[in-house]
C-alpha cells in the first residue's frame, strides 16, 4: 500500500511539473503545445480523448468515460491556460521551471490549474481501468480561461454540454480549506463623460473638460461603493465597485471633450445586474446636473448573476463527505469574491462546485506554487466522489 502511495504522489507530481513546464499563459499566442500534451497523456493511458477546434485552433482536450449502464453525466473541468508569467527576475524560480523545494513545486499555473488538470486526468484513467456502474463521467480542458471569454469551455458547450447535459460539474480550483459551492457575478460597463473641448491656452474660451468631470465620477463611484450592502447569512460575501481604467485626451494644448471609465461591479442574489445599472443611472445623473454639458452615457458589456448551490445539493453533499472521509474533518462551504466558469454553467442550468483543490500559494503572483502532499488526498476526494455520484 505504501509503495502505490509513492507512485501515485510520483506520478502525479511528474506530470504537473510536465504541464507548468510549456508556456501556456494567456496571451501567448499558441495553445497547441499545451493542448497536445494533455491529449497524448490521456491517450497513453487509454482514455478516449479528442481536440476541440475552433477558427483552426485548438480550444480544449475533451472526452467521456461510459460507466456499464445508463445514468447521469458529471463533468470535470480544469483549464489549461494560465495568468502572464511577470516579472521572472521577481520569482524564486524561473515561472516555467516546475522547480521543486521543501515539497513545494513552484511554477506558473500549478496551482490555476495545472494541478487540477493532473488530478482530473488521473482520475479518467482510472475509470477506464475500473468502469463505473452507471451514467457518464465527462472531462473538458479548455484554454480561454483566463482571457474571461472562456473560449474553450463555451465551444464545447455548444458542439457537447447541451447534449450530454450534465447532472453537475466540478471544477479544478485550487484551496483544500473550503468548497466553493457559489461565486459573486459581475456586470461591466464603460461610462463616457463628455465635456466641451476648447484650446487649453485660450484666455477666452475654457470649455469643459471631460478628465475633470470624469475624476468627479470617480469620486461619487467611491462614495456609492462604501455604501454597498454587505453580504447575508446565505451569501457571506457583498457587492464591490472597482473603477478599473480610465482614458481621455488627445494632445497638451486640447480641453478633453471626452473620457472613457470602465466600472467593474461585483453582484451577489441581493444586489443584482439590474441594482448595478440603477447604481450608475443615479451616479451619472447627479454628475450631469452638476455640468453645463453633454450627458453622460453607459455602454454594459454583459456579465453574470451571482449563484449559490444549497449544502444539500447531491453534489456538494457527495464532495464533502468524500472530504470528510480523506481528511478526518469537515470541510466548510463557502462563495467566492470571483465568479468563474461555474456562473457560466449556473445560466445553462448545470450545478457546479467553484473549487477544492490542492493547497497553494501566491496564485497569479511571482512564486506560484503547490503543496505536493496534497495532490494525492485531493484526487482520492474527487476520485471517491465521482464513483458515489455514479454508483
Amino acid at each position: 500500500m505504501a509503495g502505490m502511495q509513492v507512485e501515485l504522489d510520483a506520478r502525479l507530481a511528474a506530470h504537473v511539473q510536465a504541464l507548468v513546464a510549456i508556456d501556456s499563459h494567456d496571451g501567448c499566442g499558441d495553445f497547441t503545445p499545451i493542448v497536445r500534451e494533455v491529449h497524448e497523456w490521456l491517450l497513453r493511458h487509454q482514455v478516449d480523448a479528442r481536440v476541440l477546434h475552433a477558427n483552426g485552433r485548438p480550444m480544449a482536450v475533451y472526452g467521456e468515460v461510459r460507466g456499464e449502464h445508463e445514468g447521469p453525466c458529471y463533468l470535470l473541468n480544469a483549464t489549461l491556460d494560465t495568468a502572464p508569467l511577470g516579472d521572472p527576475g521577481s520569482w524564486r524560480h524561473d515561472p516555467l521551471s516546475a522547480t521543486i523545494e521543501n515539497g513545494w513545486l513552484y511554477g506558473r499555473g500549478s496551482a490555476d490549474s495545472k494541478a487540477g488538470v493532473a488530478v482530473f486526468c488521473q482520475i479518467a484513467a482510472e475509470l477506464v481501468r475500473q468502469r463505473p456502474a452507471r451514467g457518464t463521467l465527462a472531462f473538458v480542458f479548455d484554454v480561454d480561461e483566463h482571457s474571461g471569454a472562456f473560449g474553450g469551455l463555451r465551444h464545447w458547450w455548444e458542439a457537447h454540454g447541451r447534449t450530454l447535459r450534465p447532472s453537475g460539474a466540478m471544477l479544478g480550483y485550487p484551496g483544500n480549506d473550503k468548497i466553493v459551492v457559489g461565486c459573486r457575478g459581475f456586470h461591466r460597463a464603460t461610462v463616457t463623460v463628455r465635456g466641451v473641448a476648447a484650446h487649453s491656452g485660450s484666455s477666452r474660451r475654457a470649455g469643459v473638460n471631460a478628465i475633470d468631470r470624469a475624476a468627479a465620477l470617480v469620486a461619487q463611484l467611491r462614495a456609492a461603493a462604501a455604501e454597498l450592502p454587505p453580504g447575508s447569512a446565505e451569501f457571506a460575501i457583498g457587492p464591490q465597485l472597482t473603477v478599473t481604467r480610465i482614458a481621455g485626451g488627445e494632445g497638451f494644448s486640447s480641453v478633453p471633450d471626452r473620457c472613457e471609465v470602465d466600472v467593474d461591479l461585483r453582484v451577489t442574489p441581493h444586489f443584482t445586474s439590474h441594482h448595478a445599472d440603477a447604481l450608475l443611472a443615479r451616479v451619472c445623473e447627479r454628475l450631469d446636473a452638476a455640468h453645463d454639458a453633454p450627458a453622460t452615457t453607459i455602454e454594459v458589456h454583459g456579465g453574470w448573476p451571482a449563484y449559490r448551490l444549497g449544502d444539500d445539493a447531491p453534489l456538494v453533499k457527495a464532495l464533502s463527505a468524500a472530504a470528510r472521509h480523506e481528511l478526518g474533518e469537515s470541510v466548510p462551504t463557502a462563495v467566492a469574491g470571483p465568479s468563474s466558469v461555474a456562473n457560466f454553467l449556473s445560466e445553462q442550468r448545470v450545478p457546479a462546485t467553484s473549487g477544492f483543490g490542492v493547497r497553494y500559494r501566491h496564485m497569479h503572483a511571482a512564486d506560484e506554487c503547490i503543496d505536493l502532499a496534497t495532490l494525492a488526498p485531493t484526487f482520492r476526494i474527487y476520485l471517491h466522489t465521482v464513483r458515489q455520484l455514479l454508483a
